[in-house]
């Protein structure tokens, strides 16, 4: 639980002296999301930030505890942390900004590198057979990547991305990075339909940006990462997509992409994806210390035939210093195979598809406040919906999950000024 305490520390001693980073095109820092994606301005992440020399540094990060509990024959339980930190550090270069970052995990020691439980959840592969009703965990290297922009008028920017492992420009800003969902350890059953390509091994994006809307093409790894959580897989640039993000105001930001993954499933190596993705964030201040952040997406994803579909809201209010409440829904189609279910004489066939919903809903209270960080006591609970043919499966037609935590975080007050003088951009 200390190890974002002890990297803030360690990166951003309280004798840095801050000053205002300038951005090309006026954009504010803290637009930033995962990878090159924009989150609405009026919802900041919580972050660490201060100057050294005439770096920009960020600390940004969450390390939860908890005890995850899924009902039903298919359920299991486990205690065990979920886990992440980004360094990120800018300075100007060649009229430009030039900015290095890397982010990292210890997912695969913490729920070990076969995930936690998760009802409902499919996507990768352990031991050779495909994940289920459990949500693998985050590779170690989650990002290392270099990313430079430059302004070539007062409304025009160019962009270059590169990343032996990073998220190319293709779903919506990746979960645990939206302001909607920073306090829900669970990942979305529709990780899969709509941002599991954040962590991929191998990204070179490239765009052009104005102040309040950006287009991007990006070449990539269409492979999803292995379950050997601690190196880099085999760099490949085989994929390709492409995203328009809008900013039209400080509380909105719409994302919509393309993608053409290149044999993403190991287990089924000649089989490639077509997928499609769009976005809607929405954000704004709760008095002087909250805010109130929600996203909508839609993912599609296409093999051959028809996409299949997934739709998720989420939202998350921060009430005041102390109380968060959060949730979320969503609906998506899920095959037979994807859920590893009987198939054959007496089972489904592969191809079956199956609608299953989720909602969940989460309330977390913050106990402790250090100058770098605060220490939270969440809870979460969980509702599933499944079809009829997969009541003898889940021993429910509504089966249930839940879990308590215990959650670190870095801390700022939110929408004021930083303890080190730099101006706005601080998170709750």
């Amino acid at each position: 639980m200390r190890f974002l305490a002890l990297l803030a520390t360690a990166v951003i001693p309280g004798a840095i002296q801050a000053q205002q980073m300038v951005t090309p095109l006026g954009i504010p820092m803290q637009r930033m999301g995962s990878g090159t994606t924009w989150i609405p301005d009026a919802t900041p992440l919580p972050s660490r930030q201060g100057m050294a020399g005439s770096w920009f540094l960020m600390v940004h990060g969450f390390g939860f505890v908890q005890y995850d509990a899924q009902g039903g024959a298919r359920g299991d339980e486990q205690l065990g942390s979920l886990n992440w930190a980004m360094l990120m550090a800018s300075r100007d270069l060649a009229g430009g900004r030039f900015q290095v970052r890397t982010m990292l995990s210890l997912d695969a020691a913490t729920v070990s590198t076969r995930g936690y439980p998760l009802l409902l959840q499919s996507g990768e592969s352990y031991r050779g057979q495909p994940i289920h009703d459990r949500q693998h965990p985050h590779d170690f290297w989650m990002e290392l990547a270099v990313m430079y922009e430059h302004a070539v008028s007062s409304k025009l920017g160019l962009a270059l991305y590169a990343a032996p492992s990073g998220e190319p420009a293709l779903g919506p800003v990746a979960f645990m990075h939206r302001p909607s969902a920073m306090d829900n350890a669970f990942a979305p059953l529709s990780h899969h339909w709509q941002d599991a390509t954040h962590i991929s091994f191998g990204v070179v994006t490239a765009g052009i940006f104005g102040p309040n809307w950006k287009i991007e093409g990006s070449a990539f790894n269409g492979r999803e990462p292995d379950e050997e959580r601690w190196g880099f897989d085999r760099l490949r640039l085989n994929s390709y997509s492409g995203r328009l993000t809008i900013n039209p105001s400080a509380r909105w930001s719409f994302a919509a992409g393309y993608g053409f993954l290149r044999n993403p499933d190991a287990l089924r190596p000649t089989e490639s994806l077509h997928r499609a993705t769009a976005s809607l964030q929405y954000g704004r201040q709760i008095g002087v210390d909250g805010q109130w952040a929600t996203t909508l997406v839609w993912g599609g994803n296409r093999h051959s035939g028809d996409y299949s579909h997934s739709v998720l809201v989420e939202s998350e209010a921060v009430f005041d210093h102390h109380n968060t409440l959060f949730g979320r829904f969503e609906v998506v189609h899920k095959t037979a195979e994807d859920l590893v279910l009987p198939t054959g004489p007496g089972g489904f066939a592969p191809e079956s598809t199956f609608r299953v919903a989720s909602l969940s809903i989460g309330y977390g209270r913050e106990l402790a406040r250090t100058r770098w960080s605060t220490l939270g006591l969440g809870v979460q609970a969980v509702v599933n919906r499944v079809p009829s043919a997969l009541e003898a499966s889940y021993g429910s037609r509504t089966p249930i999950g839940g879990m308590l935590f215990i959650r670190l975080r870095p801390f700022h007050s939110l929408h004021a000024k930083s303890e080190m003088g730099m101006p706005g951009g601080t998170a709750r």
